[in-house]
């Protein structure tokens, strides 16, 4: 009889596990061909890169129906395209020479290198250097390649300034050693100190914001490569950051000075001009206060491999510059004098929230040849550009404006008195869609040179009379022309073609939606990914991926085609709706949009996110809204375990990914710029308290898994051990999953988390079964 019951429990478990829905391993090896390596391989020139020779001359190559690369030579003045060269001749000329077949078909010269004249080009064949006429198909063969045509010979510029450790020269180089700036003269190899008085947590050009450091110098070089601007950067008073090592014996102590929100001692800067080119470095010290360790469009003084918030005149007799205060509230636009460290405030300006000089990176362009400073400011509203007057410090009038905001600033033409730009706001499929634009210094004769719908990027000729334009949406492949500055002459380049994309996968592109945020009033906009193959009837489990900001969301500014975006399709072809919210509270729309959570990081666009869920599952049907998960890394991890345990009810799975989870254990920076100071309460609390996750915990009833890396220096994992220790104190059920050796973005376990994540949904949230231990990249 016992064993009558044991077979028929046996096989009534059986039928409940074979009931069961299961994902298989060939769902799993489906899935993995929608992630970015297999689906970029399926696109056919999908992006078009211009390699400008002149002010009007560039060539590009693509790969033609046949399967062939070809080169193409533009000329912007004369509207044409040509063949840049005879894919036959120029390889039966190989053929000759290298006294070895060279296909046609497989012909890839690589990098063209074109004469002065246009007459000829160099490049790299069998590792030698050859050069060719086209006209005459004469092929001369040179010496050895010991490197690719057109790669670096050192130092570099890029716009106002001089950035990294390279002179604009390209003769010498920076370092630090022992806390002190060294040169390294490139031809020769001699180095020397240019400072000898710093000492540890006291040195020059140190570079530690405390969530990222490196033994880089942060410097910025004057045009002519004579003198150094930088800082002294005291932190001996900072507090520590400690992390362990695991390993067999004795651990690593791994400790640096990591500031935190509130604390007393936070990182300041002496800021200083190094001379390089006199007998003896000689140090003149700026005659100012001390500065912060801020930047005005980041929480790092290190921008871009510079030195931030810093441009030189041409001739290097002034430097601009500005400081932030902590909360960066307030902008101080400064000059200094390079030779006696005399600073003039020129003007300030005041946010109550807090203050940016620019949507992607510094807007503000200093002009000392016509006394004019050009500044970027949300005062209106939107972000815009306005003209002031270098002598006296006043607004001479506003450049930009209108229900757009400036996006950044790529070209500043000081002859025709013009600047280039790129704008948000003025695409009306959507706000986010970049476009490039014109203005004149007075405001007049603004225009859009990039019409069409869609977002844009350019890439301006030399001489800036010409640019070739790339535009695409999300679900929208791109089209490539080159455009006329002055009169819009359009001449078409081609498109990206998904043919063999769809043939071979079935893909279909990201749907694009538009909602209303959880005030009822405010537009917001997302992706949707589904299974390319969906049943007709069925409800599929919707898994929203977040990222809150404050800096950008969980799609940001990055709205142009892409065939995938992470693993996003690869998850959705395992039976799920994939969402991407970009919430209220973050940039590239108004000030007050973007200051909308302000002092309360904590809601983490998170009623957002609802409202736009239930929205789309009114319009379809196939959204199952009672089995709704959620998952981010950094901020989203914050987002995903404040999800989970303040709306319990509506979010039934999550996956917390190294979260920020209190603000008060993250770098000071962050929270004093989104949050403001941290300010004690009579009750012993703060103004970031009931913006900590672990103060939820006893909330907790869905499924919730943990992720954190011991070595994380970014979101030390002591965030999220808050969080654990709250829920152990709460007697709660949750998951956790420690990479021991792993930075913030886990590194070479990657693709287990991506696994494990593939995982976690598939069981607790679409209620099947597995494979066990799928690897990914089988």
């Amino acid at each position: 009889m016992k064993r009558f019951f044991l077979l028929l429990t046996s096989a009534l478990l059986l039928n409940v596990v074979l009931a069961q829905d299961s994902v298989t391993v060939a769902d799993y090896q489906r899935a993995q061909q929608f992630l970015g390596a297999g689906t970029s391989r399926l696109v056919k020139n999908g992006s078009l890169f211009p390699n400008w020779i002149d002010g009007s001359n560039f060539w590009y190559s693509r790969t033609g129906a046949s399967g062939r690369l070809e080169y193409y030579l533009v000329n912007g003045a004369r509207n044409t395209r040509v063949p840049a060269f005879n894919s036959e001749k120029l390889a039966a000329a190989l053929s000759k020479q290298s006294e070895k077949p060279v296909s046609a078909d497989k012909l890839n010269p690589g990098q063209l290198t074109y004469s002065k004249d246009m007459k000829t080009f160099t490049f790299t064949f069998e590792g030698f250097s050859w050069t060719y006429n086209p006209k005459s198909n004469k092929l001369v063969k040179g010496e050895s390649a010991s490197r690719p045509q057109g790669a670096s010979q050192g130092g570099f510029g890029f716009g106002r300034r001089a950035f990294g450790g390279t002179s604009p020269d390209g003769t010498k180089t920076v370092f630090i050693k022992d806390d002190n700036l060294w040169i390294r003269e490139v031809a020769s190899g001699k180095t020397y100190p240019l400072t000898k008085d710093g000492i540890k947590d006291y040195g020059y050009a140190t570079d530690n914001a405390g969530w990222k450091h490196s033994d880089n110098a942060v410097v910025s070089w004057s045009p002519d490569s004579k003198m150094i601007f930088t800082f002294k950067q005291d932190q001996r008073l900072v507090g520590d950051m400690y992390l362990v090592t695991t390993n067999v014996g004795h651990p690593k102590l791994e400790s640096w000075k990591y500031p935190l929100p509130g604390d007393e001692h936070v990182a300041m800067l002496e800021r200083v001009v190094i001379h390089v080119d006199e007998q003896q470095p000689r140090i003149v010290k700026l005659k100012m206060e001390r500065d912060y360790h801020r930047a005005t469009t980041g929480d790092d003084i290190s921008g871009m491999g510079g030195l931030a918030d810093v441009a030189w005149s041409k001739d290097g007799s002034s430097i601009a510059f500005v400081s932030s205060s902590r909360d960066h509230k307030v902008a101080k636009f400064r000059i200094a004098n390079p030779q006696t460290g005399d600073v003039r405030d020129v003007f300030s300006e005041t946010s109550p929230t807090q203050f940016e000089s620019g949507q992607m990176g510094e807007s503000w362009q200093y002009l000392p040849e016509t006394n004019e400073v050009v500044w970027y400011s949300e005062r209106d509203n939107y972000g815009h550009l306005y003209l002031y007057d270098l002598n006296t410090g006043k607004v001479k009038n506003q450049i930009t404006k209108g229900n757009y905001v400036v996006a950044n600033v790529t070209k500043t033409d000081l002859k025709e008195r013009k600047f280039y730009f790129n704008a948000f706001g003025l695409d009306p499929v959507n706000p986010y869609y970049r476009h490039f634009c014109v203005v004149n210094f007075d405001g007049t004769g603004f225009r859009d040179l990039t019409p069409e719908e869609g977002d844009h990027r350019v890439s301006v000729s030399p001489s800036g009379e010409y640019f070739v334009n790339t535009y695409s949406q999300p679900h929208i492949p791109p089209v490539f022309n080159l455009r006329n500055i002055r009169n819009n002459t359009v001449l078409a380049l081609g498109e990206a073609d998904v043919s063999e994309l769809k043939e071979k996968l079935d893909w279909k592109p990201v749907t694009p939606f538009k909602v209303k945020a959880a005030d009822g009033v405010t537009d917001i906009y997302g992706l949707m990914y589904t299974p390319t193959k969906m049943e007709p009837g069925k409800k599929y489990p919707v898994v929203d991926y977040i990222y809150p900001g404050p800096q950008a969301g969980s799609i940001g500014a990055n709205w142009a085609f892409s065939p995938v975006r992470g693993d996003h399709q690869a998850l959705a072809e395992l039976g799920f709706v994939v969402v991407m919210i970009e919430g209220t509270c973050n940039p590239y729309r108004t000030k007050a949009f973007h200051d909308m959570c302000y002092g309360n990081m904590g809601e983490n666009t998170l009623p957002d996110q609802i409202a736009g869920i239930k929205q789309l599952a009114e319009k379809y049907p196939f959204m199952d809204i009672n089995k709704v998960g959620i998952w981010g890394h950094s901020g989203g991890g914050f987002a995903t375990a404040a999800a989970m345990l303040k709306f319990p009810d509506f979010f039934k799975v999550g996956i917390s990914e190294s979260g920020n989870h209190d603000n008060r254990n993250y770098e000071d920076d962050w929270g004093e710029r989104y949050i403001g100071l941290l300010k004690k309460n009579a009750d012993g609390t703060d103004n970031y308290t009931m913006q900590a996750n672990q103060m939820y915990a006893e909330n907790l009833k869905g499924k919730l898994l943990l992720v954190h890396g011991l070595m994380d220096n970014n979101v030390p994992p002591y965030n999220t051990l808050l969080v654990v220790k709250a829920l152990q104190d709460a007697n709660k059920d949750f998951d956790l999953i420690i990479f021991p050796d792993s930075r913030h973005g886990f590194g070479k376990y990657s693709n287990y988390m991506m696994r494990t994540r593939w995982d976690y949904f598939v069981k607790n949230l679409k209620g099947a079964l597995h494979p066990k231990e799928f690897k990914i990249g089988q």
